[in-house]
């Protein structure tokens, strides 16, 4: 088969394996066959699951389909294919370490052994048969990879007791440093009010809490990672996990200052770091009046400039 007849291939193999319209499109095309490493010319019996990041899927498709994608299709690829394959169970995320952090460039996508086996039948008399086991089985599969995901969870403790689970990896990690080392420390007595996960932007969220604040929250936007109230103190406490997104800059800061412009309490900005040296990559684009925590060294905070120490401003 020439390229275009390949692809043409995939694309209707793909649909038979349950995915929808988008999922079915050239671009999904071309990544399903850059993970399954098949070159025009090669028979389906040929594909291979190695374990390829983003930029490599994209080199593979440019070096054996001429296809070249710019370098802002990088999060296309990675949002609107690779994530519902993920959930399709057609791939696997990270099967050499499933705690990788998720802005570590060693993130990679690997087709599922079950996926595999099918796809390597396409085009023989033992390819219906197959697919037809391999299909019904997907529910059971799906099963078993969340649960062994989910023994890898984080596992913690919010200041009123209450045990809590974030998925494994990436911000998480510094995220469970906030809340159980930065919040008895600095915010004793603080109501945890929203809990941001990578897996799940909404994975604690007191939203009557919330709302009894004058907080109305936009779904769409940009929350900060972690959200404390200090009700003795009339506080509102922002905090961003920096390790992934970066710190409260001047441009964050506005936003966030936007997103809770009518909460009743003041607003502090915190950005957390895991160390110090992480955060000197950062100091140049740290905001004034905002508080800078690490990690390393739990007990401190760094005060970026004005008259209040941890406190809100007018």
């Amino acid at each position: 088969m020439n390229a275009n007849d390949i692809v043409a291939e995939a694309r209707i193999l793909l649909g038979m394996l349950g995915m929808d319209a988008e999922r079915t499109n050239e671009r999904s095309a071309l990544t399903f066959l850059a993970l399954l490493h098949l070159r025009p010319g090669d028979p389906w019996s040929a594909a291979a699951s190695p374990m390829l990041g983003t930029r490599a899927i994209m080199d593979w498709i440019r070096d054996e389909y001429q296809r070249e994608y710019a370098a802002n299709t990088r999060e296309t690829i990675r949002r609107f294919t690779l994530h519902q394959f993920g959930d399709a169970l057609l791939v696997q995320q990270n099967p050499d370490r499933p705690d990788r952090p998720v802005n570590s460039p060693k993130w990679n996508y690997q087709v599922t052994p079950q996926a595999l086996a099918v796809i390597q039948k396409h085009g023989t008399a033992a390819f219906g048969p197959a697919l037809i086991a391999y299909l019904s089985a997907v529910p059971g599969l799906k099963v078993q990879y969340a649960a062994a995901r989910e023994m890898n969870r984080i596992p913690i403790t919010l200041p009123n007791g209450q045990p809590f689970t974030l998925s494994p990896g990436g911000q998480n990690v510094l995220i469970k440093q906030m809340v159980e080392e930065f919040c008895p420390q600095f915010t004793p007595g603080g109501e945890v009010l929203y809990i941001g996960d990578a897996d799940a932007k909404w994975a604690h969220f007191e939203k009557d809490g919330l709302e009894a604040l004058g907080v109305a929250v936009d779904e769409h936007g940009k929350m900060p990672d972690l959200v404390v109230h200090l009700p003795d103190r009339q506080w509102l406490v922002l905090m961003e996990a920096a390790s992934s997104h970066g710190p409260v800059d001047a441009k964050r800061h506005s936003e966030l200052a936007a997103l809770f412009a009518d909460a009743s309490p003041g607003l502090v900005y915190v950005s957390c770091f895991p160390d110090r040296r992480e955060m000197r990559k950062y100091l140049h684009q740290i905001a004034w009046e905002t508080e800078v925590w690490c990690a390393e060294d739990p007990s401190h905070l760094i005060h970026f400039n004005g008259e209040r120490f941890l406190g809100p401003y007018d």
